[in-house]
């Protein structure tokens, strides 16, 4: 056996991925109802789908589906559609999930600090095993894998700055010390994703 093939990615199956989408919006669903209970904003369209519940009163769930439609156009023409259909799924139960969440999961008590790093924590592991599976979360998320795989920018750091820009309109809509805790909570998720996704440390592939 040669040396090219020994390190050849060993490919994800589709039960694999499957599997892994599951799991993924799951952990992702937990983070942003931790999130809602607590009046954190979380980043990318997820932040923003929370930034527009806390105005509006809309539900998270029907905010997170719509937010992302248009950003399907890119991920078509820059990704191509196994990377699109599979994003497009992971939204769909990342919605379905925090919906069915708000109803299963209740707390008598949560400390806003824990709930901002435990809630970006399992975010940020969510996304981690989405986008080993190569799959997206729609919006800034579709960008920062496409900014990643054609010119080197980490997923992570790009998505920080992102996050970062949302937080700083949250200030006319939350609290200021949910602003800071929510701040926290971002560093925790791209830091989690920054460390582990990176070019080359992990060989899987789909």
């Amino acid at each position: 056996m040669s040396a090219d093939t020994a390190t050849q990615p060993e490919r994800h199956s589709a039960y694999e991925d499957a599997i892994a989408i599951v799991v993924g919006t799951m952990f992702m669903a937990l983070g942003i109802v931790i999130y809602t209970k607590t009046v954190l904003l979380a980043g990318s369209t997820a932040g923003l789908a929370l930034l527009l519940q806390y105005a509006t009163g809309i539900g998270f769930w029907w905010l997170f589906f719509a937010i992302n439609l248009p950003f399907y156009i890119l991920a078509v023409k820059k990704l191509g559609w196994a990377f699109t259909l599979r994003t497009f799924a992971a939204v769909t139960l990342v919605s379905i999930f925090t919906r069915l969440t708000f109803e299963l999961v209740s707390f008598s008590h949560l400390d806003p600090l824990y709930a901002a790093v435990m809630g970006g924590a399992l975010s940020g592991t969510g996304l981690l095993i989405l986008f080993r599976h190569r799959t997206g979360l729609g919006g800034i998320n579709v960008l920062a894998i496409y900014l990643q795989d054609h010119f080197g920018i980490r997923a992570g750091y790009f998505q920080l700055a992102v996050d970062l820009a949302i937080l700083a309109a949250a200030y006319f809509v939350i609290p200021l010390d949910r602003l800071a805790l929510s701040i926290v909570g971002a560093v925790v998720v791209n830091m989690t994703l920054a460390i582990n996704h990176r070019p080359g440390r992990y060989l899987g592939v789909t």
